[in-house]
């Protein structure tokens, strides 16, 4: 029987890491993540969780702390948002390449500078290359689904990879929502125990973790860690399939609102997805105009093939990025998204946009002034406003 609750997203992060009850917690404190480690940090001082916490100096010593339990064989897990993941920058590529099964809860904040607090992707997306697999939540209720399914996927012997479940600062993070959860002893059951294979305390197989690498071995290791990262989406699909059956909660690579028979479509990541749907839902109703969207739950691995197929045959597509990369191909999302339809050969009309940059609002309006661009783009295919800022004082 399900457990109701109202619950803020670090709330309910939390509430899972209690129910996983990991090995080690280092964390370092940082707005918007800072609840995540107080509330975890509150239950081991009630008896309720036996997780050793690891009081640290920085977040770069959170992730290399975090990097060495779980080369001893614990099951870990550590927190932070935008400036700290910078400051663990060289240890996220380390966690990476040698295939340690870290979570990270991040709580999505941009990045300085100038100095800002509030909501974008710049964290996430500038490590979107350190070889972590990134898990996206739109609602309270999938930051909590996520954070179960993390570790199943990050342990799977055909993966061990860190996994970063990411959500959006102070929207999810410390917003109140009704949510759904699960009774501790079947997230025991879900997530099991974590048994590595290999590990430094382990005094029958003495071994080295994370050797200097030679040119000889080095393109090797990257070469196994895109090997785990494509065996990686067999298992994300596989644990959402036993996460349905537990809970009746599908999850897949990205969810399809009203797509199937959309003309316009806009893709997206996180929190201001449910805008878009509460825009999509009012178009429809009043106009009958055939709009949808594709909301992006996994990153890392890109889903490129199945994304490709979803919207190849759509009139125009707008992919909206809440990060920015001052390249020409436009922001991380667009430019993966434009290489997935470019590989099918698609006709699909393409639009890049930025919105939501330092917690820059979003609205319903907004939403549907982009379905209306489309509309015009679809009969004119003129491109008049590749890489527009929504929202933008001029």
């Amino acid at each position: 029987m399900a457990i109701r609750e109202r619950l803020s997203g670090n709330e309910a992060v939390a509430y899972a890491i209690r129910q996983i009850n990991p090995d080690v917690m280092p964390a370092f404190p940082i707005t918007p993540s800072t609840e995540i480690p107080q509330y975890v940090a509150n239950d081991m001082a009630n008896g309720k969780i036996d997780t050793e916490f690891i009081h640290v100096e920085s977040e770069h010593s959170a992730m290399s702390a975090a990097i060495g339990a779980a080369a001893a064989g614990a099951r870990v897990v550590t927190a932070t948002s935008s400036c700290g993941m910078a400051l663990m920058w060289e240890e996220l590529y380390v966690a990476a390449s040698d295939r340690l099964p870290v979570v990270l809860a991040l709580v999505n904040r941009a990045l300085s500078g100038p100095i800002n607090i509030n909501a974008d992707h710049s964290d996430s997306m500038g490590a979107r290359d350190s070889g972590w697999i990134q898990i996206y939540a739109e609602s309270n209720q999938e930051v909590y689904d996520n954070f179960l399914q993390a570790y199943p996927i990050a342990e799977h012997e055909a993966v061990r990879l860190p996994v970063m479940i990411c959500q959006d600062g102070f929207i999810t993070s410390h917003g109140v929502e009704n949510i759904l959860l699960l009774e501790d002893e079947k997230v025991r059951e879900f997530v099991g125990e974590y048994c590595p294979a290999h590990y430094l305390l382990n005094a029958d197989e003495p071994m080295a973790v994370g050797p200097y690498a030679v040119s000889a071995y080095y393109m090797e290791t990257k070469r196994a860690q895109r090997e785990a990262m494509i065996r990686a989406k067999r298992v994300i699909l596989e644990t959402a399939e036993r996460f349905a059956r537990l809970t009746g909660r599908k999850y897949g690579f990205f969810e399809e609102y009203r797509l199937e028979d959309a003309d316009y479509a806009i893709v997206i990541i996180g929190s201001a997805a449910g805008t878009c749907k509460a825009a999509v839902d009012e178009i429809r109703s009043a106009t009958g105009k055939k709009v949808g969207l594709l909301k992006i739950r996994v990153f890392r691995p890109f889903p490129e093939e199945e994304l490709a197929m979803a919207l190849r045959d759509k009139k125009a597509v707008a992919v909206l990025d809440r990060s920015e990369m001052f390249a020409a191909a436009g922001g991380p999302l667009g430019a993966e998204v434009r290489a997935a339809l470019y590989s099918v050969k698609s006709r699909t009309e393409f639009v890049n946009y930025f919105y939501g940059l330092g917690g820059r609002d979003i609205t319903v309006e907004d939403f549907k002034e982009v379905y209306r661009k489309l509309e015009e783009l679809s009969k004119t295919h003129e491109v008049r406003d590749m890489y527009a800022y929504i929202g933008l004082r001029e």
